[in-house]
């Protein structure tokens, strides 16, 4: 009984004490990164299937309406993370496991879609729940092994997604445009090429510590202003920095850009944060993780602010490498940003699930609202003014946030 009791009620200091490296935790960082490979990665790749249904299957509609299929999915796997992240804190790494059949599952199920409401329900609903019971368990399984190097490991397991998304556009583009193989073919084979990650991260993923046995919910964080502020940044920033995720192949098409040469631009974009994500980790644990965010918001909204002032392909290429390193910065760093929050580590997926759940509806808004922008104006300049300023915003909010803080506004936070 004796040791049962141990197993449930650790000492405090082994709950405070992260190993912050070793075999388990580096680990657990790369079935992470597999995970976010496979999930975010793929759904990054967005802008490759808007392009293509827009000229096939979904070319009667507006592009306004089928970006809602790309948002919902996207605001569904960080909305619902709010219930995965606190999954994870009560049952630990299994939540992960009936995820990834049902995120394979779905990828299959949209391999054979040809209406819009087929890829709403497998590509934006089904694929969306399947995420968020990856990832946000994933970021606070993470964050329960790292504690001084907790930026820079996020940093590495986000850094999966700016892979999948140099893979995924290249290689559907490539099949979708320049092979027999059809659309069915090339999305089944993407499937085919994650089963090994996310059987990998399966095996690898485990919590650290024990799970938390109070609330599903942690309302107290809600009367954390830090929380609050990081939260309030990371939405506007959310609500614009999806932009050229989406619509930069379209744009460049519309100026004269061979679609297959622009699909490829997502994959600059991901190529470029994935250096976003890493180098601003390491960065944030030395100099500061507001600090870091805070930036990576304000250089995103500048960036954005320029998008319709590119023309020729090598300023697209320039661009996209900008804005891919600027963008990386922020999903990592609010990630970071979240858990300067927690007070207990066995909370970690409760505060990101909250803290990216909420943040999601400005994804879920966001590429819509500039899609229906595009179909009034025809072009891009007022989508590009509103996401710039949005991101501008955001930034100056995550400033704002290190008043909050015992360092003060000038402190390394």
């Amino acid at each position: 009984m004796g040791s049962d009791e141990q197993q449930t009620y650790p000492a405090p200091v082994d709950l405070d004490k992260a190993p912050d490296g070793g075999r388990q935790a580096w680990l657990v960082a790369a079935g992470s990164a597999c995970i976010f490979f496979s999930c975010l990665g793929f759904s990054n790749s967005f802008g490759v299937f808007e392009e293509y249904y827009k000229a096939n299957q979904l070319r009667d509609e507006p592009s306004g309406i089928i970006s809602w299929i790309g948002s919902l999915s996207t605001f569904i796997q960080f909305g619902a993370g709010t219930i995965g992240g606190p999954l994870f804190d009560r049952y630990g790494a299994w939540v992960i496991r009936p995820a990834v059949v049902v995120y394979i599952f779905a990828m299959m199920m949209t391999s054979l879609c040809s209406a819009y409401w087929q890829f709403m329900l497998a590509q934006g609903v089904l694929m969306g729940i399947s995420m968020a019971f990856m990832q946000l368990p994933a970021l606070g399984a993470v964050s329960q092994y790292f504690d001084k190097k907790k930026a820079a490991a996020l940093g590495l397991a986000v850094s999966g997604s700016s892979i999948g998304g140099v893979i995924f556009p290249i290689a559907l583009s490539k099949m979708l445009n320049s092979s027999s193989l059809g659309f069915g073919w090339s999305v089944r084979i993407m499937g085919f090429v994650i089963m090994p990650l996310m059987a990998f991260s399966c095996v690898v993923m485990k919590a650290r510590l024990p799970p938390r046995t109070t609330t599903f919910f942690v309302g107290s964080a809600f009367k954390d202003v830090t929380f609050v502020m990081v939260l309030a940044s990371f939405f506007l920033m959310f609500l614009g920095m999806f932009t050229p995720m989406y619509y930069l192949p379209t744009y460049a098409v519309m100026k004269g850009m061979d679609a297959t040469l622009a699909s490829y631009l997502l994959a600059i974009i991901n190529a470029a944060s994935t250096f976003g994500r890493v180098i601003p980790g390491v960065l944030a644990d030395k100099y500061g993780r507001l600090n870091v965010f805070a930036i990576g918001g304000l250089a995103t909204g500048i960036i954005m602010l320029c998008m319709t002032k590119v023309g020729s392909t090598a300023g697209f290429v320039v661009y996209s490498i900008a804005f891919g390193f600027s963008s990386g910065t922020i999903v990592s760093g609010a990630s970071a940003a979240f858990a300067l929050c927690i007070k207990d580590a066995r909370d970690s997926g409760t505060y990101m699930g909250m803290g990216m759940g909420l943040s999601s509806f400005a994804a879920l808004i966001g590429p819509p609202v500039n899609g229906a922008l595009f179909d009034k104006y025809g072009g891009f300049l007022q989508a590009s003014i509103l996401s710039g300023v949005v991101c501008l915003v955001g930034g100056c909010a995550a400033l704002a946030t290190k008043a909050t803080t015992s360092h003060g506004i000038w402190g390394r936070t």
